[in-house]
């Protein structure tokens, strides 16, 4: 003969129980929402630096190929010509002397805030040669951090 023992009440619980209470629920949710506060700030000023370095990066390549154009052709391309200069040749102005490009392995992007970048020839502050430069994410003149301008000489963009 087998004996069916009953469950004791603690037994039962411990049987029955599945799942989490809504404290425990709160706990974990309270905990995930400080990690994302604490966390998120860093996350996204990290991403505003990346924009800035990539746009003080595209400013660079574009310097650089428009100094091989300017060996090819003795100028830089104006302002109407535009950097486009450097991927197709020229159709407006004068026509360059020896074009030798494309000078850009791709097409000229716009700036990590969805502008395109201004280019300037002869330019303002570099009388002699090009302003080139992006107004950071406000798309203003001035600005700190993303909204700083990003210039090919390093300076402030005078209106």
């Amino acid at each position: 003969m087998s004996y069916r023992r009953s469950p004791t009440s603690v037994e039962h619980t411990r049987v029955t129980r599945a799942g989490f209470t809504l404290i425990e629920l709160l706990v974990v949710i309270a905990i995930i929402a400080t990690l994302a506060a604490v966390v998120a700030p860093s996350i996204f000023r990290n991403v505003g630096d990346a924009k800035v370095n990539a746009a003080k990066s595209q400013v660079e390549i574009f310097a650089l190929a428009l100094d091989s154009y300017r060996i090819d052709n003795d100028v830089y391309p104006t302002s109407d010509q535009a950097l486009t200069a450097l991927r197709t040749l020229p159709a407006t102005g004068d026509a360059p002397r020896n074009w030798r490009g494309p000078y850009l392995r791709k097409a000229v992007p716009l700036d990590p805030w969805g502008r395109a970048y201004i280019y300037v020839a002869p330019g303002k502050e570099n009388v002699t040669a090009y302003d080139l430069y992006s107004l950071g994410r406000d798309g203003k003149i001035g600005g700190d951090g993303e909204d700083a301008d990003v210039t090919s000489w390093g300076g402030p963009v005078h209106p």
